[in-house]
């Protein structure tokens, strides 16, 4: 099969939408707003359906979701209020970026791909990031999840600009933390594990 102009797009697209998921697991809204800019600047072009994501209004509702976003993971206690809100709506919001950005491919293949691969990475993340963030809060009181919050916003935020700019790096970026995400959850099982045994 010869891959013409519209496959290397449509891997492109997938890519870009995986990528921006992956963020989304860190930080919601964020990514959606990069995704927001790129489009309305005319970066990214939106699957029928979603050009609500490119208006002003949806600029303006992104920016003041993400920094209070950004400020709840700052205030100890809070932070884990905001993760059982959190832990559903990345779902939905990695699916959304990856379905936003995939037009020519038929409607099954979309969501399945949107769906399990968007949604599924962006959860998998955001599980991992309450674990992290739950394990700070027993040891450090809350504290130390000041360091937590930063380094889910800077994750978030380079994913997202390397998703726009270099879709294949930010991939191999979010398949190497959900390789981690996966060692860190299998390390975790092992030591409850033992315990219990103990």
């Amino acid at each position: 099969m010869d891959i013409t102009r519209e496959h290397v797009e449509t891997i492109v697209a997938i890519l870009t939408g995986i990528g921006l998921s992956a963020a989304c697991g860190f930080r919601i809204f964020l990514p959606l707003l990069a995704l927001n800019l790129a489009a309305m600047s005319g970066y990214v072009g939106l699957a029928p359906g979603f050009e609500w994501i490119g208006g002003y209004q949806v600029t303006i509702a992104f920016s003041l979701a993400t920094v209070l976003e950004i400020v709840a993971y700052y205030v100890p206690w809070l932070d884990n209020i905001m993760d059982a809100i959190a832990s559903p709506v990345s779902i939905i919001a990695g699916t959304i970026a990856t379905a936003s950005l995939l037009t020519d491919i038929p409607p099954s293949l979309k969501w399945t791909i949107s769906i399990v691969a968007g949604g599924g990475i962006a959860g998998l993340l955001q599980g991992a990031t309450v674990a992290l963030r739950t394990k700070s809060s027993l040891f450090t009181g809350g504290l130390g999840n000041f360091i937590v919050a930063s380094f889910e916003l800077l994750a978030s935020a380079i994913v997202s600009f390397l998703s726009l700019i270099l879709p294949v790096v930010a991939f191999i970026l979010a398949m190497v933390l959900v390789v981690y995400c996966l060692l860190l959850a299998r390390r975790v099982y092992v030591k409850k594990r033992k315990a219990g045994n103990g």
